[in-house]
């Protein structure tokens, strides 16, 4: 039997539906250009495969692992580049895929960081944005869902590195409450 873990926030079949328009106004959008899709890891994998397969166009695929959080659930409010990317951006159209833009302080350091590598665009694709979570605010160009500022798990989103291949999203804390059960 199949052990559900809370109810989702995100079903799995709202994100592919999601992901497909998103894949879709990006195909439009770097029709003709030198696209690098660089994802940010780990969380972003899922999302960024999904969306991968979802754009329509010739283009260059790169990671960078940053890390921002900590054991817990609270962001350290220092962002550290683990591994950087393995492509040159000069020049280039870069799309940056994030699985979560909620206190902007990781995606302003990568913006931060990639635009002094000189690309031609440097733009931001998340999953899912916090909007109340801001404390910076980088400009997020295409945006898949806005949440309410709760801790979610799966698609890639984990609780201390679990979690992350839950085929949907769930608030942390329905999470909790069932493991506690097992």
């Amino acid at each position: 039997m199949e052990r559900m873990f809370g109810r989702p926030v995100v079903t799995q079949e709202q994100m592919r539906a999601r992901i497909k328009e998103l894949g879709k106004q990006i195909s439009e959008d770097y029709a003709g250009k030198d696209l690098v899709l660089v994802g940010v890891l780990k969380g972003a994998y899922a999302f960024y495969a999904d969306l991968a397969r979802a754009i329509r166009l010739p283009m260059r695929v790169d990671f960078i692992v940053v890390r921002s959080y900590g054991a817990g659930s609270k962001t350290s409010g220092k962002v550290k580049l683990v591994s950087d990317l393995t492509e040159e951006i000069k020049g280039r159209d870069v799309l940056l895929v994030e699985d979560i833009v909620d206190s902007g302080l990781t995606a302003s350091y990568l913006l931060k960081i990639l635009t002094k590598r000189k690309p031609r665009s440097l733009r931001i694709c998340t999953l899912l944005s916090k909007p109340d979570r801001r404390q910076v605010h980088p400009p997020v160009d295409y945006v898949g869902f806005n949440i309410p500022n709760q801790y979610v798990v799966g698609y890639g989103l984990d609780y201390q590195q679990k979690y992350r291949n839950l085929p949907y999203l769930v608030a942390l804390d329905q999470v909790a409450e069932l493991d506690q059960e097992l």
